[in-house]
């Protein structure tokens, strides 16, 4: 508060913490022009300058697609629905006893078991899929099997995250009601929490089979199999007219699950 003549003026903030918002605010632009500086040293801005002629370029040699060319997709674009499909279906399999085992109403051992299970849900969400791909080509070899495997570990932590959060938020007095009745552990999980988590699980499911055909589709590119594998062959050979129609298959492929996905998940809720 601030005395003067017309009476005393209100203020939200004294004058420490209003300097001290001002220093930080200081603090923030510097450290921002600092940022910019060194981005700004490490690019080539005549390349920058230059791009849209580029684009303009490369979008005329693309168009119009080449058609012709399906033929060889159809094989590819079944590859990659293939893994995305097959890699959620082992994920799915492998993230619920995880998510059993790290929620803590369902956990054996809060102090021992549960956080391992965490601790392979952060590792399998840390690393992207491309990652996994690169590893699992240099282990198994190239191919759509290293695909599968990729998705089916990247999607491990994402799915097993989001079903023991599922699990710890059931209501306990179903939980109670079955146990009441002398139920085993297993009776206990199959009557009175698995019942409650299954439209979460399916929502879960088909909510990460979606973002898997997404990731799916650039695989290829660092050899895993898939439509990436036609893309990147596309690309090395400058054959632009090839490159657009793939893009565009996989925006139909990407279009065509988020349909089928929000179908499923409206069914579901």
């Amino acid at each position: 508060m601030i005395e003067n003549a017309n009476g005393p003026i209100w203020r939200l903030r004294n004058r420490r913490e209003t300097l001290t918002r001002w220093f930080v605010w200081l603090l923030g632009i510097a450290i921002f022009l600092w940022c910019w500086q060194q981005i700004s040293d490490a690019t080539t801005w005549f390349f920058v300058w230059d791009a849209p002629n580029i684009a303009s370029d490369i979008l005329g040699r693309a168009t119009p697609p080449r058609w012709s060319y399906m033929d060889n997709l159809w094989v590819p674009i079944w590859d990659t629905l293939n893994i995305a499909t097959l890699g959620t279906i082992g994920a799915l399999i492998l993230a619920v006893p995880i998510a059993f085992l790290a929620a803590r109403n369902t956990t054996p051992s809060t102090l021992f078991i549960r956080p391992v299970a965490l601790l392979i849900i952060v590792a399998t969400r840390s690393i992207n899929s491309l990652i996994w791909a690169l590893l699992l080509i240099a282990i198994i070899g190239p191919g759509v099997f290293a695909g599968i495997v990729a998705i089916a570990i990247r999607s491990i932590g994402f799915c097993a995250k989001l079903l023991y959060e599922a699990i710890e938020e059931i209501d306990q007095s179903q939980v109670e009601a079955v146990t009441a009745t002398g139920a085993s552990r297993w009776q206990i999980m199959v009557y009175g929490i698995v019942p409650q988590i299954m439209p979460a699980f399916a929502g879960i499911a088909v909510f990460r089979w979606d973002i898997n055909i997404r990731e799916s589709t650039v695989l290829g590119l660092v050899g895993a199999g898939g439509i990436g594998l036609q893309l990147q062959a596309s690309l090395n050979t400058l054959a632009w007219p090839q490159v657009s129609l793939i893009l565009l298959v996989i925006l139909a492929a990407v279009v065509i699950s988020e349909w089928v996905s929000a179908k499923v998940r409206g069914a579901i809720i």
